[in-house]
């Protein structure tokens, strides 16, 4: 049976749960990817090829990168036991261990203090948050290269921000040197077609898009719609508690950052200063 493609409509609708969405008359395959984004969780054994992970890091780096610094790199995880750890240093997710790869990706200036050392050039400016930034921002934007990348060719995906809850045992579990931390996971893999995923509602663009300056205030009624959307889908989910009780439970305390509240001092154990 021939599947139907949505149209930008029903991608729109999806992504608001809006009935009538306003639909552009600019649409092609890419815009139908993003749009058609989803976390997946249950996946089929089925390995990631070579071939495919080359694409996913090329696409990687096809991303923007500031002043061309490249300050991040990626750590491909097959094995199953390492995998397995790492599953329990993330808070037991069975999704790393099911799917067949995770790619860690990380904020990289051991390359580039290298190259310093072997010419012996100062780098004192890698020693501000400024650059620790980057390297972040250069990560997240290289892996989003590759989230797009792996969608459009029917793999599914899902990040893993809680590596950072123990972030020197993943340092120690992938061998990174100082000057390299580990920003995030992503898993990668064949969606299983029996746990069928659905596109989680955003909040309406009029939350989010200002023009020319912020309004914060005009906001509430914003939110307040999205509120019974998303209701919506979680009730098909079969998940207890609004959205707002849900991000301000997420953030109400240092214990709820689930051990990420030592971020800080992680960082500057492993070399990147905080001034």
């Amino acid at each position: 049976m021939t599947q139907i493609a949505p149209t930008p409509a029903d991608a729109l609708r999806q992504r608001y749960r809006d009935e009538t969405p306003v639909e552009s008359s600019h649409w092609n395959p890419v815009l139908r990817v993003l749009h058609e984004h989803r976390s997946v969780r249950r996946y089929l054994p089925d390995p990631v090829s070579d071939d495919i992970l080359r694409l996913l890091v090329s696409a990687a780096q096809s991303a923007p990168t500031s002043s061309n610094l490249q300050v991040w790199s990626v750590i491909a995880v097959r094995d199953e036991a390492r995998k397995a750890r790492l599953a329990a240093l993330a808070g037991g997710q069975a999704h790393i261990e099911q799917a067949p790869v995770l790619l860690v990706w990380t904020a990289d200036f051991a390359r580039l203090r290298q190259l310093a050392d072997d010419r012996g050039a100062p780098l004192d400016g890698a020693d501000y948050l400024e650059s620790s930034y980057v390297g972040f921002i250069d990560a997240a934007l290289a892996a989003q290269n590759a989230v797009v990348a792996a969608e459009s060719l029917g793999l599914g995906t899902v990040y893993i921000g809680a590596l950072r809850n123990k972030p020197e045992q993943v340092a120690a579990e992938l061998g990174l040197p100082p000057q390299v931390f580990a920003v995030f996971g992503l898993v990668v893999g064949h969606p299983d077609p029996a746990e069928p995923t659905t596109v989680k509602p955003r909040l309406p663009q009029s939350a989010v898009l200002h023009h020319e300056t912020y309004e914060l205030a005009a906001q509430r009624e914003h939110v307040a719609r999205y509120e019974d959307r998303i209701a919506e889908f979680y009730a098909e989910q079969g998940l207890e508690h609004s959205w707002t009780e849900r991000v301000l439970n997420r953030l109400a305390s240092a214990q709820s950052l689930n051990g990420r509240d030592r971020l800080r001092e992680a960082l500057a154990g492993h070399g990147f200063p905080l001034h």
